[in-house]
């Protein structure tokens, strides 16, 4: 087989580069892992009719070009849905974003004192030397809400202790939510904004999601890139990649899941692939300080737990975060208020429980059946649901869903990009694990969208890598004012 582009990875980068390029009358070739299910880790799992997501993903975008894209695809069944989510902490239900009101009688006078106290001393006595997350949280909301809101829900996610996780991530991500003009300010205390500073930006309020969760919008993807001529090669492996030293032609084997090779040449290759997992593929690692990088890269993993329950959800959210120390589950998602449809049977509820973990310890390890049996023990054990009203589970696994950035994480991925471009020609990284860039969806798709342009030109016209840099906080302001906002990820203190 012979084509213009290969891409390696079908989730939004890769379906969005091959899409555009397709569109445009150029030759593709995708090579997908996955022998079902294409969109990565924005697929969506289709168990015994029951479909959810691998985390949530509220379809919202900056970029009009993105969100015109997305219609493009989809068409009258991108819904319009409103967004909920609210924070458990000490047995009750927080709105998020905190309201003042709700904030108070929920955390009873007794607490609310103490966080006013709590954050007056913080005033008096703050960390003068401030290097991290915790120290400063505590400097300008208070220990006391430091420990309430923040604490246990990020230890969850990164597996990181809050004391080494560096402050320029807390000053970047929390800039905005003013959790002391929320609770202190009713009381008349703390220190009125001014200026632009000061606004507090509104997190959005409703949001597009396809019918059948965002698997269905990169279904149909699939089949509009084989009906514009692409191929798709699911269930595959690349097992032999190399470049032709004069023609500069890629030269591939594609193996299936039966072991049959296929031979292919094209002049491009996109990869999405885990940076290091190309680093070893293209054996740039022969290289010393490529292969240090590459091995110098970090991810955090991620399992989700499908629950099933007979009768009425009991709350209507789109998810839950978790802060409570007692239990692992990190975040809850409500299926159903994402979409009806998600659900075949109106009678019933469907719950994910996400875990946030690290391949090969030991959430990760244990088994389908003990994984469900904790899910169930932790859903009742907060009151979100009865345990004997769970009828079934599954299990999904995601490595490597979120690139850890440390303090030494954009000197490798500048050492692999500059190895790799000394190496090789006509050779375009795209998307969250193949820029190891935590992004999210609606970024990776622009990096496709950027990476299809350049092909076409024939010269790299458009900077992929710079695909928003400043990286404000993703979910405020309005759709469609073309900027995307990379998502941040904590660092280690260097």
């Amino acid at each position: 087989m012979n084509v213009e582009t290969l891409i390696i990875g079908a989730g939004p980068a890769g379906l969005t580069t091959a899409y555009e390029l397709t569109k445009a009358g150029h030759s593709v070739a995708i090579v997908e892992r996955d022998p079902v299910y294409v969109g990565g880790i924005s697929r969506t799992v289709n168990y015994k009719g029951y479909r959810f997501d691998i985390g949530g993903h509220r379809f919202f975008s900056k970029s009009a070009e993105v969100e015109a894209w997305w219609t493009e695809i989809m068409g009258n069944e991108m819904l319009q849905r409103p967004r909920s989510s609210r924070i458990y902490y000490n047995g009750k239900l927080f709105d998020y974003p905190l309201r003042a009101g709700d904030a108070l009688a929920k955390l009873g006078p007794v607490e609310a004192l103490r966080c006013v106290i709590s954050y007056g001393w913080a005033q008096i006595r703050p960390h003068r030397n401030v290097v991290s997350f915790e120290q400063w949280v505590v400097n300008n909301f208070g220990r006391r809400l430091f420990e309430i809101f923040f604490k246990t829900y990020t230890e969850k996610v990164w597996g990181m202790d809050c004391g080494d996780i560096s402050a320029d991530w807390a000053a970047q991500r929390i800039k905005g939510l003013n959790l002391y003009q929320a609770i202190i300010q009713s009381f008349g205390l703390g220190k009125k904004p001014s200026g632009s500073d000061g606004v507090i930006k509104t997190l959005i309020n409703s949001f597009r999601y396809p019918r059948l969760g965002p698997g269905q919008m990169w279904e149909r993807a699939r089949d509009k890139i084989v009906d514009q001529g692409g191929t798709m090669m699911m269930g595959s492996t690349i097992t032999a990649i190399s470049q032709h030293a004069e023609t500069g032609k890629w030269i591939a084997i594609v193996t299936d899941a039966q072991g049959k090779e296929t031979k292919i040449t094209a002049d491009h290759l996109v990869s999405t692939a885990a940076v290091n997992e190309l680093v070893r593929m293209l054996g740039a690692d022969a290289d010393p300080a490529v292969a240090a990088a590459a091995k110098g890269l970090r991810y955090r993993d991620f399992l989700i737990i499908g629950l099933i329950t007979r009768g009425k959800e009991s709350f209507d959210d789109n998810w839950i975060y978790i802060h409570d120390p007692s239990v692992k589950v990190g975040r809850i998602q409500n299926f159903k208020s994402w979409s009806p449809d998600m659900v075949p049977d109106p009678n019933t509820a469907c719950y994910g429980m996400e875990y946030f973990c690290n391949a090969g310890d030991d959430t990760w390890d244990m088994s389908d059946a003990d994984l469900i049996a904790r899910a169930k023990q932790e859903i009742g054990q907060l009151g979100l649901a009865e345990p004997q009203d769970i009828i079934d589970g599954s299990v999904v696994r995601q490595p490597k869903a979120y690139p850890v950035y440390d303090d030494t994480y954009k000197i490798n991925v500048d050492t692999i990009t500059e190895g790799l471009e000394e190496q090789f020609t006509n050779l375009h990284l795209a998307g969250r694990n193949g820029m190891h860039k935590y992004n999210n969806q609606d970024h990776a798709m622009m990096t496709g969208i950027l990476t299809a342009k350049n092909i076409i030109a024939g010269s790299s016209v458009h900077d992929v890598w710079g695909v928003n840099e400043d990286a404000e906080y993703h979910e405020g302001g309005s759709a469609g004012d073309d900027k995307i906002e990379e998502r941040l990820v904590p660092r280690r203190i260097a």
